[in-house]
């Protein structure tokens, strides 16, 4: 697999399969991978840019996603063996916390919310979404979903879940059990990623068409709606595999794609700031809590169909500069 073209710092111990998705800690530079190999990995990336091992642990089948508890002390996985597992990285120790009769595609801490303390949710291919409360083996709510659900996005009390059929499920986590808004997606295929818009007025959706939408919940904010095209390479189009906002520079959103490329845009001047290029399909990404470091994964995404798969996988950490992410004016 070919190295990053931007130089970037490349992570020690790296899956042997594809990174399904990567996340941060609030807590520090401690960087988690879910991945097809079937395990879930911790790094400590040091000042120097390099990453230390810290910790791993094992679904059963391919790991689909990854989350951190909001104190930095737990991470949680779910994947294609129905299981969601947490390692406790303060007793090394690894248990199953959450289960669903198909495989867990999403996963996510609830924070922020004072009435869901110690509690996670898990998005499944079964059509629900599940509440566990950490001192529960049982879920504490079933939410029954459209469809198969593909993203979910979680900010305060705001949570957003992306469905098959186009579907775009809105809840406020203060009445969690109720639907907020019901959404037809404002894109013609199919759901890949989606992320809430800091300001909690909305979300920006990817799907596997190379195209990304800023969409706002109330009827009088429709004109700041919009659609561009991304993540295309001449006649060939891509699927938009990852988003996620700046947490300093929280109108800058990067999107990464199967195109091989990362790309960090201005949501209200409308135009791309900076791309990066990783040499294969970027299957994930995520900033670290400050915004000063960007880890993206590169590796065979199975868009090019799987007799051309490869296996292998990179993960790359970018120093990220203001000029990175500020709009310019």
């Amino acid at each position: 697999m070919a190295a990053s073209a931007n130089k970037d710092f490349e992570v020690a111990h790296a899956p042997s399969e594809t990174v399904s998705e990567l996340a941060f800690s609030s807590q520090g530079d401690f960087l988690a991978a879910s991945s097809w190999d079937s395990q879930t990995r911790i790094w400590e990336v040091l000042p120097t840019g390099n990453a230390e091992p810290k910790a791993m642990f094992a679904h059963e089948a391919p790991a689909l996603c990854v989350a951190w508890s909001p104190d930095g002390t737990k991470v949680l996985s779910g994947g294609c063996d129905k299981a969601g597992r947490m390692l406790d990285l303060l007793t090394g120790q690894s248990t199953q916390v959450a289960a669903h009769d198909e495989a867990i595609r999403c996963c996510k801490f609830i924070s922020d919310v004072g009435n869901m303390t110690n509690m996670f949710i898990t998005g499944s291919w079964d059509k629900t979404a599940r509440y566990w409360d950490l001192r529960s083996p049982t879920p504490a709510h079933t939410l029954v979903l459209p469809e198969r659900c593909y993203a979910i996005d979680v900010s305060g009390p705001l949570m957003v879940i992306g469905t098959a059929d186009r579907q775009v499920q809105v809840y406020d986590l203060n009445n969690p059990s109720v639907v907020f808004k019901q959404i037809e997606s404002p894109l013609k295929f199919q759901t890949r990623t989606v992320t809430c818009l800091p300001t909690r007025t909305g979300f920006a959706l990817g799907s596997v068409e190379g195209r990304i939408a800023i969409h706002k919940f109330e009827p009088a904010d429709s004109k700041s709606n919009f659609i561009w095209k991304c993540h295309r390479i001449g006649a060939d189009i891509y699927p938009v595999n990852c988003l996620s906002f700046h947490p300093v520079f929280g109108t800058s959103l990067l999107s990464a794609g199967s195109d091989g490329e990362y790309n960090i845009w201005d949501i209200p001047g409308k135009k791309r700031i900076r791309f990066g290029q990783a040499g294969a399909p970027v299957t994930a990404a995520a900033f670290n809590r400050g915004g000063t470091i960007l880890a993206y994964s590169a590796g065979s995404d199975w868009v090019a169909g799987h007799e051309n798969y490869q296996p292998g996988c990179k993960i790359f950490l970018h120093a990220v500069a203001e000029s990175d992410v500020k709009p310019r004016s």
